[in-house]
């Protein structure tokens, strides 16, 4: 069946922007208060397209999240949590994590975005705590076993 590092991660490919907005809408709709969502990936991997898919999820609307990269910090309100979407360092969703350095949580959830093609993309779920592990198996549950 594989080792525990398999079943704490999980390998998709999104099809178009939609698909990875929708795919942010189930994040949302699961997440609980002091969740954290790192966003890796070039620029253009489609980080934003996401974390506005969590926003959805949230009951913020979509259209009023932008990309954080030169502002830093946005809070979002009118949902059921709080969204504070900044670059670096309610649940909380980081673009660029990699300038967060160690301030970044232990138990977080990593997305990876890559380009596979114009609008394909490969998204990589990573667990990196007990608390993330719970958002992979219920997309798992959700995503592979539907």
């Amino acid at each position: 069946m594989g080792d525990r590092r398999d079943r704490r991660a999980i390998d998709l490919v999104s099809h178009s922007s939609l698909h990875t907005e929708r795919l942010g809408e189930r994040l949302g709709r699961s997440t609980r208060p002091n969740d954290v969502f790192a966003l890796w990936g070039e620029l253009g991997a489609g980080k934003t397209v996401l974390a506005r898919g969590v926003a959805s999820g949230l009951g913020i609307d979509p259209s009023d999240i932008s990309s954080p990269t030169f502002i830093i910090f946005r809070e979002h309100g009118g949902g059921r949590l709080p969204f504070f979407h900044v670059e670096a360092g309610g649940v909380t969703v980081i673009e660029w994590p990699d300038r967060a350095g160690d301030a970044l949580p232990d138990d977080r959830l990593d997305v990876r975005l890559e380009h596979i093609a114009d609008t394909k993309r490969r998204v990589v779920i990573s667990a990196t705590g007990r608390r993330s592990e719970r958002f992979v198996e219920e997309l798992r549950s959700s995503v592979v076993g539907a």
